[in-house]
């Protein structure tokens, strides 16, 4: 593939496939690329790299002297380009392919993965490495504030990679960091996820097997000790395996962990650190990247002056307004455990007077009727929670379908005030109607839903 010179991106407007074709065009490639949804800011980073981006999917959008047709995961057969480039026999590959290739072999190559707390995790990480003055590469699905972008991809020795079980391609069903050449990987947990692409645990776990399969001798595992799921996948490993957690069996112990507003502080290794974030997790997730930056080379003190310099991620606990004493909080959290630990940090950060979870199971696993329970459980752990309805629920048969009528019925039940409205305006009215200074609403999304936050803020006007 290295000696291929000409590549079109099918899907190139996605963050990871955009800032990939970027940094090829930088390198001296011919780049074209398509897209669907073609808008900034996107399309306006990519047209001030040179890359040609043509709107729309349409066989002839593939230059004739194309040598590599680059599919994104999100791409699907029926995809005019990739039937033109099946029908041509063209050379087709997956991202992650092209990472491997051009960003990944023989560079220090730090990849998180796990159910819950990648992005963070992986943040942390590529922080600590930048304010250590190494400049590294990184690919995470979010937006660390410290470094404004979700990826780059410099000349430095070291890539951080948030390391995705979702499959790669149409064509590869293996899991993204499969692909990776991996030197370090974090696991931070496992529980079933993604069930739109799997069907039980124990395929969950298969993969992660697979990715401490392909770790070097000397390389280095970091698994979380506190998680039975991790201690599974890990016992018989032929990777070097280092256990983190709370429990004293662990390799290495986070010890004398306080919590003082929104600052947490723990010990490692005989090391005092301390990290601008609420939540036992947090603490979990700064601990795997100073395990991971110390292993790399990096010193103690390099190290603790980087978490405190740490200013988040977009869309993680991240505080969008306050209006008359109610603040509208914003969060990722998805799934059971995520809701779980977002409301423990939030009660330890903000000290509500209630604490209201304003949830939209939009996810391909929590549209699904798989949590319906567990949804339950972990929202009435709120003061107050209200549900909206499912996006796009034809995608999902009815059988399997989450039912959040029966969802905000035992929220209910359990003694815990809930609200089930279909629409984001309904939710909107009744919130700004309700809520009183005070009060913390929290957003849980992975998607954008229709834009509430600003929404509520408006109303409470």
């Amino acid at each position: 593939m290295s000696a291929k010179k000409n590549f079109h991106f099918v899907g190139v407007c996605g963050t990871a496939m955009g800032s990939v074709a970027a940094a090829m065009k930088e390198r001296g490639y011919q780049i074209t690329g398509s897209d669907q949804n073609v808008y900034p800011p996107m399309s306006t980073f990519l047209e001030e790299k040179g890359v040609e981006i043509r709107s729309g999917f349409a066989a002839e959008h593939i230059p004739e002297d194309t040598d590599v047709i680059v599919i994104g995961n999100a791409i699907s057969r029926g995809n005019e380009e990739a039937e033109a480039a099946l029908d041509r026999k063209l050379l087709y590959v997956s991202l992650p392919e092209v990472l491997k290739e051009h960003f990944l072999r023989g560079k220090r190559n730090l990849v998180v993965s796990g159910t819950h707390g990648k992005t963070t995790t992986s943040s942390m990480l590529a922080w600590l490495l930048e304010s250590a003055g190494s400049n590294p590469s990184h690919m995470i699905g979010g937006i660390p504030t410290n470094l404004g972008q979700g990826a780059r991809f410099t000349d430095s020795d070291f890539v951080v990679l948030e390391g995705d079980e979702y499959d790669t391609a149409f064509f590869d069903k293996r899991s993204k960091f499969l692909h990776y050449l991996p030197e370090v990987v974090v696991v931070n947990n496992i529980e079933f996820d993604h069930a739109d692409i799997y069907n039980s645990l124990d395929e969950i776990k298969l993969t992660f097997r697979r990715l401490l399969n392909i770790v070097p001798r000397s390389g280095m595992a970091f698994v979380n000790g506190d998680d039975a799921n991790c201690l599974e996948v890990a016992d018989g490993s032929p990777a070097p395996v280092q256990t983190v957690g709370f429990a004293t069996k662990c390799d290495v112990v986070i010890e004398d962990v306080s919590y003082e507003g929104e600052v947490s502080r723990f010990t490692l290794l005989g090391e005092r650190y301390a990290i601008p974030m609420s939540g036992e997790f947090n603490v979990r997730n700064a601990a795997m990247a100073v395990c991971s930056a110390l292993f790399v080379g990096f010193s103690a003190e390099v190290i603790r002056d980087g978490l405190m310099g740490f200013e988040g991620i977009a869309r993680r606990q991240q505080l969008r307004g306050e209006v008359n004493g109610v603040k509208v909080v914003d969060d990722f959290a998805h799934h059971p455990t995520a809701i779980d630990l977002a409301i423990d940090a939030l009660r330890q950060k903000y000290n509500p007077k209630d604490l209201w979870v304003v949830f939209e199971p939009r996810s391909n696993t929590t549209r699904r009727n798989i949590f319906q329970k567990e949804l339950a459980q972990a929202l009435s752990r709120a003061d107050k929670a209200v549900v909206a309805g499912v996006p796009n629920p034809e995608k999902v048969e009815l059988e399997d379908r989450l039912s959040p009528e029966v969802l905000i019925d035992d929220v209910n039940a359990s003694g815990t005030p809930g609200w089930y409205y279909e629409s984001v305006e309904e939710i909107v009215d009744h919130v700004s109607a309700q809520a009183q200074e005070g009060d913390v609403v929290a957003v849980l999304s992975n998607g954008g839903f229709g834009g509430i936050h600003d929404k509520l803020l408006d109303a409470m006007r």
